[in-house]
């Protein structure tokens, strides 16, 4: 064993700094550089114990992207610090937050983690463990270390869920105008309301049939979904084929359509549909165009489909 290998002792923060805003937060302003150094930042301090409205924020710097606050806090972290550093960072408009803490308990690291998700990717949460420590007789030191904090992936992640967030109010925007503009045509969607889903649908007059709108990136939809739950493949199956066996009339009914048939072998459920290509969901300015199509093919489709489908054999 080499013995001039020395060992790391943990020393009590108290030690260090008796008292947190007078003592901690007094060093840091005048040290930044020990957690820059360690975390690989570059904040300049620029002001102590800043004033917002009744509180006020520990140290407020700046980095290449803008303002930052920095929370500190030599205990356990609670919710009362992570209200204020929500509360400082829209009052001071800092782009980054940085809160430090002897101990960070699990809650307040997955809120951080999913902050630094959800924010614009120039905005950055950092979650930083302080702790104290010497080696062998030196005079204690502090340890900065990162335990929550920004990454591209992360913030790829975000932009993931933001997007997928936006589609689903953007659905249920589609839909509730659709509905809105139907009502002007037919009373056949009365009783259905607006929905994040990509497809609304009414009733097809039998037990496991269903007439559905459906709207995609690219494309809109109307479609007869045949599905009555667990153990009805077949019976899914036998219906489809029924309704396959008038295909040549039914396209000539829809002679301006192209129908699309899918028995889905693989699956359990069959279903009829027509696409309407060219305008999906992110085309707001063509969307009262393709809701229109939509209406009237769904309209039709009803009228031809309804007798076939009271006919059914089960």
């Amino acid at each position: 064993m080499n013995s001039n290998i020395s060992r790391i002792k943990k020393v009590p923060l108290r030690d260090l700094w008796k008292d947190e805003a007078k003592d901690f937060t007094s060093w840091l302003e005048k040290n930044i550089d020990y957690l820059n150094e360690q975390i690989g930042l570059k904040i300049s301090i620029h002001e102590k114990e800043k004033r917002v409205g009744d509180f006020f924020v520990d140290l407020v710097g700046e980095d290449e992207n803008g303002t930052v606050i920095i929370e500190n806090q030599l205990e356990r972290t609670d919710h009362d610090h992570f209200g204020k550093i929500l509360t400082y960072l829209t009052m001071v408009g800092a782009k980054t937050a940085i809160w430090i803490s002897s101990e960070p308990r699990d809650e307040h690291v997955k809120a951080l983690e999913w902050l630094n998700e959800v924010t614009p990717p120039d905005h950055s949460f950092y979650l930083i463990r302080i702790e104290a420590v010497r080696i062998d007789d030196s005079s204690p030191a502090p340890l900065f270390s990162v335990v929550v904090g920004p990454s591209e992936i992360v913030k790829e992640a975000g932009d993931e869920k933001r997007e997928l967030a936006e589609s689903h109010y953007l659905r249920k925007e589609f839909w509730t105008h659709l509905l809105e503009k139907a009502r002007g045509k037919t009373t056949l969607f009365n009783n259905i309301s607006p929905r994040f889903d990509h497809w609304i649908g009414i009733g097809g007059g039998r037990s496991g049939i269903a007439f559905n709108f459906v709207i995609y990136k690219d494309h809109g939809g109307c479609e007869i979904y045949l599905d009555r739950g667990k153990g009805s493949e077949k019976l899914n199956k036998d219906r489809f084929d029924q309704l396959f066996s008038h295909k040549t009339e039914i396209e000539k009914s829809l002679a301006d359509k192209k129908i699309i048939w899918e028995r889905l072998d693989l699956r359990r459920s069959s279903r009829i549909r027509i696409n309407i290509p060219g305008i999906g969901i992110r085309d707001k300015e063509n969307w009262p165009k393709l809701q229109d199509d939509m209406i009237d093919t769904m309209i039709r489709m009803k009228e031809i489909f309804n007798p076939l489908i009271r006919s059914l054999k089960d």
